[in-house]
């Protein structure tokens, strides 16, 4: 399904000015793109999941850079392509993406402006179906949703307790919402 091309230019820009819905649309809207992308080159699930999540988080560390005059899932697939070599260099070791300390103050401003539908549904679960459903997510996912929601930690705390940068934090939390959202959904 192709996604109307001012919609999604409208959502970059909202996302260069630090807009979380418009980051939220981006990585509903081109997750799949980058995902299936990265499955036919590594073969394995939680290699293609991890290097997509690499790669959407360095795209919105540097979104700011995007050329509107290029397609951006043409973009997305070239950093995916980037991040993929890192990760046939570093093959065992874990990928991490570099982040300055202005990067990762600039996290920070990023700011959470309203609940999405995901969250929405999440709230109004009862809390063991809820604990029930949380259970059928990967473990990474568990863990992001658990610091976040459950031991209460900031991003900044989650990104040091799992030892990843910030962005990889929100860029999980965000695929675990949706994962969630999804399981409750059919449930």
């Amino acid at each position: 399904m192709e996604i109307d091309k001012e919609i999604i230019l409208k959502h970059i820009k909202n996302a260069k000015e630090g807009s979380q819905i418009s980051f939220n649309f981006l990585l509903d809207s081109f997750w799949g793109s980058v995902y299936y992308f990265q499955l036919k080159k590594t073969e394995n699930d939680n290699d293609a999941e991890d290097i997509t999540i690499q790669t959407f988080s360095k795209a919105f560390d540097k979104i700011s850079s995007f050329n509107e005059e290029y397609q951006f899932k043409t973009w997305l697939i070239a950093i995916s392509k980037n991040v993929f070599i890192d990760f046939i260099r570093k093959k065992n070791a874990s990928i991490s993406i570099k982040t300055t300390t202005e990067k990762e103050s600039e996290a920070f401003d990023v700011i959470d402006d309203s609940p999405s539908p995901e969250d929405k549904i999440i709230t109004k679960q009862n809390l063991a179906k809820l604990l029930r459903d949380i259970k059928q997510l990967k473990p990474k996912y568990q863990e992001v949703i658990n610091l976040r929601y459950f031991q209460e930690l900031s991003y900044k705390e989650i990104s040091e307790q799992i030892d990843e940068p910030m962005n990889n934090v929100k860029v999980k939390l965000l695929r675990a919402k949706k994962l969630l959202a999804e399981i409750i959904k059919k449930s």
